[in-house]
């Protein structure tokens, strides 16, 4: 567009109010944009945040998974063969089977049994049946703590999924307010050619129409900016009647028939 065209663009546009229009939905266009983008970078800090808190949950669930899993053999032989010695020499059960041991020698020797083929059958069976309770015991453990990830996890991805829909609606809204702005300043620009070309028509009209009472450029400044009549009287020659011409007079001698 040529520079001329520029200013004549610019002059309509400040008369008919359209350059205003396009600023100002050119400006509240980033104004929302901006405000979403604000959103979205505080949606993600805050789930960052959460991911941050809940990752000793979730990690916590993997490792007591691989636990459970060899115990009850699906590691393979040799993992589970690890996993119950490594319960049978822990010292919880050497605590235990001590006390335990302790416990039944002396009531057999209160009883005077300590000899007798029942104690010894008993303290056999002891430590057998102390490290299953305490191989159950230590996989219904490891289950709550594998629990505990899923469960970590599952809130975990159940809030991503929401962060991710809210950043997904607001890139909607962002994405409608510039959208909004760029058919505001559209409109306002469709709007400013309208209004050039009715002013022009009025212009040409106005030149075109003589300078009759109310026309003229006082009708068309009056179209154009609401105003009342024209200012200043109008122009409306009346013609001279025959007894004008026929009248005596004085001066020049109009009216007179002996020249």
């Amino acid at each position: 567009m040529s520079f001329i065209g520029k200013a004549v663009g610019g002059l309509v546009g400040d008369i008919t109010g359209a350059s205003a229009v396009a600023s100002a939905g050119k400006r509240a266009g980033k104004i929302q944009a901006k405000a979403a983008q604000a959103a979205i970078d505080e949606q993600r800090r805050q789930f960052d945040k959460f991911i941050e808190l809940m990752s000793p949950y979730v990690a916590a669930g993997a490792p007591a998974l691989e636990q459970q899993q060899a115990l009850i053999g699906l590691k393979g032989p040799e993992a589970e063969q690890a996993a119950i010695e490594a319960i049978a020499s822990s010292p919880q059960l050497q605590a235990l089977a001590q006390q335990g041991e302790q416990a039944m020698l002396q009531q057999a020797s209160a009883t005077g049994g300590l000899r007798g083929g029942n104690i010894q059958a008993a303290l056999a069976q002891f430590r057998p049946q102390l490290l299953q309770q305490l191989i159950e015991q230590r996989y219904g453990r490891l289950g709550g703590m594998t629990g505990l990830g899923v469960e970590s996890s599952s809130i975990q991805g159940q809030q991503g999924l929401n962060v991710a829909s809210n950043i997904g609606n607001l890139l909607l809204g962002k994405g409608a307010a510039q959208a909004g702005s760029i058919i505001a300043q559209g409109g306002a620009q469709r709007q400013g050619i309208a209004d050039a070309i009715q002013i022009g028509s009025m212009i040409a009209g106005a030149m075109g129409g003589g300078g009759g009472g109310g026309g003229g450029f006082g009708g068309f400044f009056k179209n154009l900016f609401g105003g009342g009549a024209a200012a200043g009287p109008s122009f409306s020659p009346q013609p001279f009647s025959a007894a004008q011409f026929s009248a005596p007079t004085t001066g020049l001698g109009f009216g007179r028939t002996d020249f």
